[in-house]
């Protein structure tokens, strides 16, 4: 069932992403040269093919509606997961951290897309000025990066747990917050060089000025040396730690004495390799191969008529945002509880006091007397 599940959603991704390739093809230009052109005193002039695309329905309407959806289901999910995490895990083990960190990340970025949805609806038309357009940009890739190394240590975490189950190493804390601190200064280095040259380009002919959507040909090696280096980084190898990982992890499960306990983490590393599977086939890999297939058109000077195809990907990768919480959902069962209590307004002292009574309860049944402590159990309100 799980196999035509991800089956299904990788066939639709399919479908949506060649629709979008013959829309970003269906015209060729010889002139094109990716999406930048020669500049003038009044803006860059760009070939037909990237005019048509910036005034296609693709970005005037498809991507806003994915950001509309990212924004709706992001902020609430990922402000829940954030308190869930902060005020009503118990136990801070190494994943919550991550998690929490990751949760945070998605969150920082969610913020920023009505911007983004007011600038495609806005016809391509950035009117935000130049600084807050940077700030959009570093903090979209700071997030799809971000999400990437997070769920990389998540996995390696995983790793841990399984292989070396005696180890104290695997409910260290302070490791976690270590490696939480580098990622968040890593990610924060890899992107201040985009707060270092243009991102807003105007368009001559449309009477626009685009945000991150047209290069400067001033600046094409600058932010093709720095998107590729940030591609093989940022993706490639975390994307290798991942399979490793995963490999090594269903090596040992395959290799341990079969009981109770090791079916329940067989069936826990199944789960998170499928759910970490699905988020990088939709969300990640795509954008990253044409951002890479992107950069490299770019800086060679080749035709490159595949903008609106990359645009779309890049667009996908936001989801992220909002698939995210269904990770902590569907791996942590201790984030499945705190959900469900939070969302009936139990608090942590009804919560604590409704397990006891039902440890007693279970106790007296073993017993054949009955004397649960559930008389004592408070309802909190919200």
């Amino acid at each position: 069932m799980g196999v035509k599940v991800n089956y299904s959603i990788q066939l639709s991704v399919l479908i949506i992403l060649s629709t979008c390739a013959h829309l970003s093809t269906a015209e060729t230009d010889s002139d094109s040269r990716g999406y930048t052109g020669p500049e003038t005193s009044d803006g860059v002039q760009l070939p037909e093919i990237a005019k048509r695309i910036l005034s296609s329905p693709l970005t005037t309407v498809f991507l806003p509606i994915v950001y509309i959806i990212v924004f709706v289901v992001g902020l609430p999910t990922n402000a829940m997961a954030i308190w869930v995490f902060l005020f009503r895990t118990k136990k801070k083990h190494p994943a919550a951290i991550y998690m929490a960190n990751l949760a945070l990340s998605d969150l920082l970025f969610v913020i920023w897309i009505p911007l983004k949805i007011a600038y495609h609806l806005n016809g391509n038309d950035w009117i935000y000025g130049e600084g807050l357009c940077k700030v959009l940009v570093g903090f979209f890739y700071g997030n799809m990066y971000c999400s990437i190394l997070f769920i990389t240590c998540i996995s390696v975490q995983r790793y841990w747990v399984i292989v070396h189950p005696l180890s104290q190493q695997r409910k260290n804390n302070q490791i976690a917050i270590a490696v939480s601190i580098s990622v968040w200064v890593g990610i924060w280095l890899l992107t201040t060089p985009l707060y270092l040259y243009d991102q807003t380009v105007k368009v001559r002919d449309l009477n626009i000025l685009t945000c991150h959507d047209v290069t400067k040909q001033s600046q094409v090696k600058v932010a093709s040396g720095y998107f590729i280096t940030m591609g093989i980084l940022g993706f490639v190898i975390p994307s290798m730690v991942c399979i490793v990982a995963y490999i090594l992890m269903l090596q040992s499960l395959r290799n341990s004495v079969i009981d109770e306990n090791i079916s329940k983490k067989r069936k826990k590393t199944v789960v998170l390799i499928i759910t970490v599977l699905v988020l990088f086939l939709v969300c990640f890999t795509p954008s990253n191969i044409m951002l890479l297939i992107h950069y490299c058109l770019l800086l060679s000077g080749a035709i490159n008529n595949g903008y609106g195809f990359y645009i779309t990907t890049l667009c996908l990768a936001s989801l992220n945002s909002c698939l995210d919480p269904f990770v902590y959902y569907f791996i942590s069962e201790e984030f499945r509880d705190n959900v469900k209590n939070t969302l009936m307004c139990r608090s942590a002292r009804t919560v604590e006091r409704m397990r006891v009574s039902f440890s007693a309860l279970k106790y007296s049944k073993k017993s054949s007397t009955y004397t649960s402590d559930s008389g004592n159990t408070e309802s909190s309100n919200c």
